[in-house]
């Protein structure tokens, strides 16, 4: 998978074409990605007041954004974001060794480093001079990340912009990203229990309420997936990668023209036929991503038969049919969920990937029932274990609701069950 420019009808999306080195000898994690990029733009705010001002120039210099010590928020005071020279991070990668490679993606490799000065351990990315990404990402990533602050946000912790090289430096992530661990090689995938996935989709959807609801100007996230939610210590999740945020619609305006970008599989209908950017495409993708993290199943997997291989297309018609609900868990599992939290759960990203952008909800919402859900601690010892070759038990005992689907409809026993996923 990869990001993409389209245009027009989303059947004319076509898949980019997987451009890999070969680092099967060099144990990779959540850096490791095939995606490309085309270089994109934050739009500058104009308006209000004691407002963050994500001013963008793609003309301007990133070597005057870099050469700041530190950056300023929006009352002025000045973050710890700091600015690094070259020989710094040649030291602190020990000159790029490839035994301190983590991954390569659109822009470009990015190595595990120890600062010199704190002995602090960080992630370092290097922009590839060739590569698809540019200048406008490594600056609009430096400057939103200097101006972010939430627990749910990877931390950036500077960045170096010397002649011709382009480097940000993060806050190490020690258990790499959440698509190692769902889509990962056997090897390397650690399994995730139920309480775990509900605690990093919890965390996953603060940090995007961060974006849309408390960053001023609200932010469109627009890269939402798997390998850019990065799992630190107790599996704690924090969105990463932003070179493709754009600042969202303000005032009366209820979306952003922009070229499309996104990631195929994870980019919303309406904004891939329109080019009109909203805060329900982040939604959208956030939606595949619940149900990756649901069925363990990636957002677009060729190596399924072909009714298989787009996850929204193939989960649509089993929402409508509760007997099939529990083919839906992840087998990994191995049974081991709560069946009133699966349908729950999947009830939210069944809401989430609406066609119709007017019928997904609102980010709020969602954290709202996914706080809850994680907060139902499940205990595989106390309850059964379910098997996902069978319809549970406890469905077959209630015949009326087996036909009933999880969105789409405005059924009594739909706004019962909505009422339910609500308390």
């Amino acid at each position: 998978m990869g990001c993409f420019p389209c245009s027009g009808d989303s059947s004319s999306i076509k898949k980019p074409e997987k451009k890999r080195k070969n680092y099967s000898h060099i144990n990779t994690n959540h850096y490791t990605k095939d995606d490309q990029r085309i270089p994109t733009t934050v739009s500058p705010n104009k308006g209000g007041k004691k407002e963050n001002k994500i001013d963008i120039n793609p003309s301007a210099a990133p070597d005057e954004v870099a050469s700041k010590r530190s950056f300023c928020d929006e009352d002025g005071n000045r973050s710890n974001s700091r600015a690094f020279q070259y020989t710094e991070l040649e030291a602190a990668t020990e000159n790029f060794r490839s035994e301190n490679f983590l991954g390569e993606g659109g822009f470009g490799k990015v190595y595990k480093g120890c600062l010199v000065d704190t002995g602090q351990i960080v992630a370092i990315k290097q922009l590839d001079p060739n590569g698809c990404q540019g200048i406008r990402e490594f600056t609009v990533e430096a400057l939103f990340l200097s101006l972010a602050d939430h627990p749910n946000l990877v931390k950036l912790i500077g960045c170096c912009a010397e002649g011709v090289q382009r480097l940000l430096v993060y806050e190490y992530m020690p258990l790499g990203s959440l698509d190692d661990h769902l889509h990962g090689r056997p090897s390397n995938k650690k399994k995730l229990d139920w309480n775990t996935r509900m605690n990093i989709a919890a965390g996953a959807a603060r940090g995007l309420e961060y974006l849309h609801d408390k960053m001023k100007p609200p932010v469109i996230y627009r890269d939402l997936k798997c390998s850019n939610i990065l799992l630190g210590e107790g599996y704690h999740p924090k969105l990463s990668d932003f070179g493709l945020a754009k600042v969202g619609p303000s005032g009366d305006k209820s979306h952003v023209s922009t070229r499309v970008m996104g990631t195929y599989g994870y980019c919303a209908p309406d904004y891939a036929m329109t080019g009109q950017l909203t805060f329900k495409s982040d939604i959208y993708s956030f939606g595949v991503v619940l149900l990756e993290i649901i069925t363990g199943r990636k957002a677009i997997d060729d190596s399924r038969p072909a009714a298989e291989q787009n996850l929204v297309a193939w989960a649509r018609p089993l929402f409508r049919d509760r007997r099939k609900f529990s083919q839906m868990a992840d087998p990994s599992l191995e049974g081991q969920y709560p069946v009133r939290g699966l349908y729950q759960a999947l009830a939210i990203a069944a809401m989430c990937v609406q066609e119709q952008a007017s019928m997904r909800p609102v980010i709020a919402d969602i954290v709202i029932a996914l706080n809850y859900l994680a907060s139902q601690t499940y205990d595989p010892s106390r309850l059964p274990v379910h098997n996902s070759r069978k319809s549970s038990s406890s469905y077959k005992s209630r015949k009326d609701d087996e036909q009933k689907p999880l969105a789409g409809t405005t059924t009594r026993d739909d706004d019962d069950e909505q009422t339910r996923l609500n308390d």
